[in-house]
């Protein structure tokens, strides 16, 4: 019987399982907190066909003495990319990565696939295992992937029909030795495809473009800016097509600079699957924003509470900040190792007060009290609760203010991710200020 060893009992890792399985494989589930401990499944290596390595997993001595065998490390979605190539399945991969606005695009991506009469699914970084979604057996025109850069590090012949990196920004800078190896290893994502397939190319992104040459697809351009060499652009107020009007930007019931570079994304990717002018419209000019993404939770008086807690770095933070200058922000949490500076700078400008929580609470706290911004308005309760009930307690319903919750890095020290860290700030919100 064929053997192969899964490291990781997350969602990928227990979808890769899941899938091994129905592909007949003997699988040997590793997690040091729930299955075989890894210390144990290092006298279990031989004979092994694959070894995959879960996404969140590091490299490990696990790891290592599995390349060190000469057995073949791979993530889940190069494994189910054979299985696809296997089963001649005809679903047609769309790939999004990119440093921002990933959730946002594969999402919309999907909604208006469906909406417009095709079957599609989105699975990866998304919380949909896509292991999970191949053991169905359902026959899909397309399947729309969010890759992180953790998951496309092991992709060695995934070639999707479309593939995009939306922009790209410093972040996880703990797991990567410097930001050209973390840009880098998104370009993954097409490095298997020829001219048949398509790269979705953001020219205004200035390390997508000093990259172009790692992009071995056809190239469909994109610029938020009025610029006629790229295939799609916005003219006066107008999303353009070659300078034909596709759609009115102020149409568009998904707001801001980010959001439009998302809708270019979207635009472009709905075009090359044949989707009409008539159905983009009727889509982008009413879907609904995202959850956790400068989501109004509640107002309790004049004080509005917005969860976006789908910041998980610094530039995306950036986007909330700025729109709601003057905020009281919450932020903090696990600490990516990222230069701090830009979010200290982005604070003395545009926040009002500040409530610093999680493990980098500290260090933020210690840079911005070196600036000028006034030591009165920084406060650190560590966690969203105290934080919350400081908040009740310190202000008055009839103030006019915002509280933004956009943490600016990732979850990991205080929640399992950003969805329950965002569900949780918005319980809380209700709980506390909906008394």
């Amino acid at each position: 019987m064929k053997k192969a060893m899964v490291f990781g009992a997350g969602v990928s890792g227990l979808g890769g399982k899941q899938l091994l399985e129905k592909m007949g494989y003997e699988v040997i589930l590793v997690d040091d907190k729930s299955a075989i401990s890894s210390k144990d499944a290092m006298n279990m290596l031989e004979g092994l066909d694959f070894f995959i390595k879960s996404p969140g997993v590091p490299y490990t001595e696990l790891v290592i003495e599995a390349k060190k065998k000469n057995i073949e490390v791979i993530d889940e979605i190069e494994l189910c990319y054979h299985y696809m190539l296997e089963c001649k399945s005809n679903a047609k991969i769309i790939a999004v990565t990119g440093t921002n606005g990933k959730t946002t695009t594969t999402t919309k991506i999907t909604e208006l696939l469906n909406y417009a009469g095709y079957k599609a699914r989105y699975a990866g970084n998304i919380g949909v295992s896509l292991g999970s979604l191949l053991s169905s057996d359902e026959k899909l025109d397309y399947i729309v992937l969010e890759l992180s850069s953790f998951q496309l590090e092991n992709v060695k012949k995934f070639k999707p029909f479309i593939s995009m990196i939306i922009n790209l920004t410093p972040d996880h800078l703990a797991r990567y030795k410097d930001e050209k190896e973390y840009y880098d290893t998104k370009f993954n994502i097409c490095k298997e495809q020829d001219k048949s397939e398509y790269f979705i190319f953001n020219t205004d992104c200035k390390e997508i473009v000093e990259r172009k040459d790692m992009i071995p697809a056809s190239l469909v351009s994109i610029t938020k800016t009025d610029n006629r060499k790229c295939d799609y652009q916005v003219i006066d107020g107008k999303l353009c097509y070659h300078g034909e009007e596709i759609l009115e930007c102020s149409k568009l019931s998904l707001k801001g600079q980010h959001n439009l570079e998302n809708i270019l994304f979207i635009v472009a990717t709905a075009k090359l699957c044949n989707i009409t002018n008539e159905k983009l419209q009727g889509f982008l000019y009413h879907t609904n924003p995202l959850e956790h993404r400068m989501e109004i939770v509640m107002d309790y008086g004049h004080i509005r509470f917005i969860n976006d807690s789908k910041a998980t770095n610094i530039d995306s933070s950036k986007f909330a900040i700025e729109a709601y200058d003057k905020c009281v922000l919450i932020c903090g949490g696990y600490d990516k190792g990222l230069e701090w500076t830009p979010l200290i700078d982005l604070i003395n400008s545009h926040v009002s007060e500040v409530y610093f929580i999680g493990d980098i609470a500290q260090e933020l706290n210690s840079r911005l009290k070196k600036t000028s911004f006034n030591p009165d308005k920084i406060h650190m309760l560590h966690d969203v609760r105290n934080t919350l009930l400081d908040i009740k307690e310190r202000f008055d319903k009839n103030d006019n203010i915002t509280v933004l919750f956009s943490p600016a890095t990732s979850s990991y020290d205080q929640f399992k991710n950003f969805e329950e860290r965002g569900r949780v700030y918005k319980e809380l919100v209700r709980d506390i200020f909906g008394r």
